[in-house]
């Protein structure tokens, strides 16, 4: 008998009904005091009108002129997802945070853990009201104005990086709390890079429109007209504080900001890692290691709206199916994740990586191990299997299927059903499965 419509909005209900003591079981099963959390937040657009949760914000889609919903994910530090929040779309990301705290203290009865979150989450104010619990610990970075705070009152000293790629200090203006100043050569070269090629864009536009307003002979082009295009530019490319300019009607000049300009270049590669954990409970090295697993909530939120999951387009109205919808997705991330674990043999993955990550250098670019590079090269595994992609992988195992015979010349005789042995693939699929964690409180 086939799910109806109704079967299926009665199933999604019953399950968002279970969601706190789902969610429950999990953080059971994947934290312990003193656990690092990572925390993210992502949002995808809703074509629609209906739903209540469904408001006008900052869209990470690049979806102009429709509103979004916005969630907030919960991972372990490996990246295991625990909990899903869903919020109205117009909610800005700090906001969330005290959400998290008192579900991660309350619901889980978690007094002791390291909150890990962006720069643009784990905000001053939000930091200020993690203190109000001194047990919970956390790990931002610092802005790159504060940055240049640190640097200009003394307290940063750059000299201590020419020799390593990490240096702790301490900073009156962060009391309480470590700094960890991190140096990353190749992400100062690209941002070297980077900023010549916008500087260069923005200079080419600019000497554009001057050829405009040196054409415009009889009617000079107005002090406005040609502000409007030269904020068009600046905006564009984000680099109005690198450029002085003059207008007046019928006239532009403009000139390079080099000072601003090599003062910013003293700080390409440079980041700064800020935690409230002392040094016995998290090494320096840790610490960035720490805030860099949040890669691994981005790479949920791949997954969810990629084309394994996809979470939208968002098909429900109500506020209380899109939460339902959106922890589902959740759901079945969980089990893609641990999917991937077992069956990275298979897969164009690095099974020794999650190993690595605990002990690689915390701030130059990660290398892939010799096991995932032979893989990438000979499109072979270890026992001589081709290498899958996820999505191939489960085409593979869903072709291997029951089949039920019978005789075409007469419908009433028996019929039997048989199964096909398993490719060499899909037996080794089958044999890794045995070691997903299924077992546990």
């Amino acid at each position: 008998m086939e799910a109806t419509e109704d079967d299926l909005y009665q199933a999604m209900d019953w399950l968002l009904e279970r969601q706190p003591r789902i969610e429950k079981k999990l953080a059971t099963r994947h934290l312990r005091e003193g656990s690092l959390v990572l925390y993210d937040v992502s949002s995808s657009y809703y074509e629609g009108h209906h739903c209540p949760l469904a408001q006008y914000g900052h869209d990470r889609d690049g979806k102009k002129g429709l509103p979004i919903i916005v969630y907030g994910l919960l991972t372990d530090g490996d990246g295991c997802p625990i909990a899903v929040e869903v919020y109205a779309g117009n909610t800005g990301d700090p906001t969330t945070v005290v959400d998290q705290v008192n579900k991660l203290r309350e619901r889980f009865g978690l007094s002791r853990v390291v909150l890990v979150g962006d720069r643009g989450m784990l905000t001053q104010p939000q930091l200020d009201k993690l203190k109000a619990h001194p047990q919970m610990g956390w790990i931002t970075a610092l802005t790159s104005v504060a940055i240049r705070g640190l640097l200009a009152e003394g307290s940063l000293q750059l000299s201590l990086l020419d020799e390593k790629n990490l240096v702790e200090m301490q900073s009156p203006d962060y009391p309480g709390e470590r700094l960890m100043v991190c140096y990353n050569p190749l992400l100062a070269e690209e941002r070297k890079r980077k900023r010549e090629d916008l500087l260069s864009a923005t200079e080419k536009a600019l000497a554009g429109i001057v050829k405009q307003v040196e054409r415009r002979k009889k009617k000079l082009m107005t002090a406005t007209e040609i502000a409007f295009k030269v904020g068009k530019v600046l905006g564009r490319y984000k680099m109005g504080k690198h450029f002085a300019h003059q207008i007046e009607d019928g006239k532009l000049s403009w000139s390079r900001r080099v000072e601003r300009i090599e003062q910013e270049a003293k700080l390409d590669g440079i980041y700064v890692i800020r935690t409230s954990e002392t040094a016995e409970r998290l090494s320096a090295a840790d610490t960035v290691r720490g805030y860099k697993s949040l890669a691994q909530v981005e790479r949920a939120f791949r997954s969810l709206k990629g084309l394994d999951l996809l979470i939208r387009p968002i098909r429900h109205r109500t506020e209380e199916r899109v939460p339902a919808h959106i922890f589902l997705c959740m759901l079945a991330y969980y089990v893609e994740w641990h999917l991937r674990r077992v069956w990275a043999p298979l897969l164009f993955e690095d099974e020794e990586l999650p190993k690595r990550r605990q002990q690689r250098d915390p701030v130059l670019p990660p290398s892939i191990s010799e096991s995932a590079q032979a893989k990438k090269l000979t499109h072979q595994t270890a026992d001589g299997l081709p290498v899958q992609s996820f999505a191939t992988l489960l085409s593979d195992l869903a072709s291997r299927a029951r089949v039920t015979y019978s005789l075409k010349a007469d419908k009433s005789s028996p019929t039997f059903q048989q199964v096909p042995p398993p490719t060499p693939l899909q037996a080794k699929a089958y044999e890794l499965l045995n070691l997903l964690p299924v077992a546990g409180n």
